[in-house]
């Protein structure tokens, strides 16, 4: 039996990985993703949205594609690791990622980029649908993938880009762009997705909880462990989730009803003093 199953869950609330389904809509998360769609639906081009690393970029990604997968005037398709050394891989897996195929097998980077100008053309003008493009880990895109999709974005009607690009990255990205003044003029949405507040980040663990079929009307976090959670992640909710998880696998190992703050301060100390090992080692 799995050990969520002992506590009266259903699936495992606090992987690390982004399931839509855990997509904890806090005041920020939402304030983003409905940034994100207004600027989509009004064809604004481009749109960035900047976090460090455990903000919840990479979930709030998946969350848009979910919605935006549903609408039939919407062609929504992602790139999860664009690391490209060269304009033409960049360009090919753009083909790839939009389902392009070449008329002819021999091509240069001047037929990929019109390729996809056609593409973009029929699928923009001839059939009247948005086309979106999201890139996560946008921070590993190189000068070369960036001019690419600049070039892209020069691409429009006379009221509208024919491609929406949305970039979630690491703030490393950040001096990369703001050199490029012709791409950084170009972005018509900017974003800064900030950690989570001690409030923010109890309801976020109660949310998950509630989504894995926790059903009791007690929580199963006191006040004091959640205050100590929030101390040591600092509201970064990847980082919150990987603690809740641990915790959740303590009390089934020590048969306790509750995870209170003693408990998180050994799985803290346990971590820190792993992690002084390793420094050491």
């Amino acid at each position: 039996m799995n050990y969520y199953k002992i506590i009266g869950l259903e699936r495992e609330p606090f992987y690390t990985s982004p399931d839509p389904s855990f997509f904890y809509d806090s005041p920020k998360h939402h304030n983003a993703l409905m940034k994100l769609m207004i600027s989509i639906r009004l064809k604004r081009g481009l749109s960035v949205v900047f976090g460090d690393v455990g903000t919840g970029k990479t979930t709030l990604s998946r969350k848009l594609f979910q919605m935006m997968k549903e609408r039939q005037d919407i062609l929504i398709n992602m790139i999860l690791d664009p690391t490209f050394p060269t304009e033409e891989l960049f360009l090919q897996a753009l083909l790839r990622t939009f389902k392009i195929e070449l008329s002819t097998q021999k091509t240069s980077i001047l037929d990929y980029k019109a390729a996809i100008k056609n593409f973009l053309f029929q699928k923009c003008v001839e059939e009247n649908k948005v086309v979106v493009l999201l890139i996560d880990e946008a921070q590993k895109l190189n000068e070369v993938a960036l001019e690419s999709l600049r070039i892209l974005l020069n691409y429009e009607t006379n009221d509208c880009k024919m491609l929406q690009l949305v970039l979630l990255s690491q703030l490393e990205l950040l001096p990369k762009i703001q050199a490029m003044n012709n791409f950084w003029d170009r972005i018509g949405m900017k974003y800064v997705l900030q950690p989570l507040n001690e409030e923010e980040t109890k309801q976020m663990i109660n949310f998950r909880l509630e989504q894995a079929g926790y059903k009791f009307g007690i929580g199963l976090f006191s006040d004091e462990a959640i205050a100590e959670i929030y101390k040591y992640t600092k509201g970064y909710p990847r980082k919150i989730a990987a603690l809740c998880h641990e915790a959740l696998k303590e009390l089934v190992m020590e048969s306790k009803l509750f995870v209170e703050a003693d408990l998180i301060k050994h799985l803290i100390e346990e971590e820190m003093s792993l992690k002084g090992e390793m420094v050491r080692g």
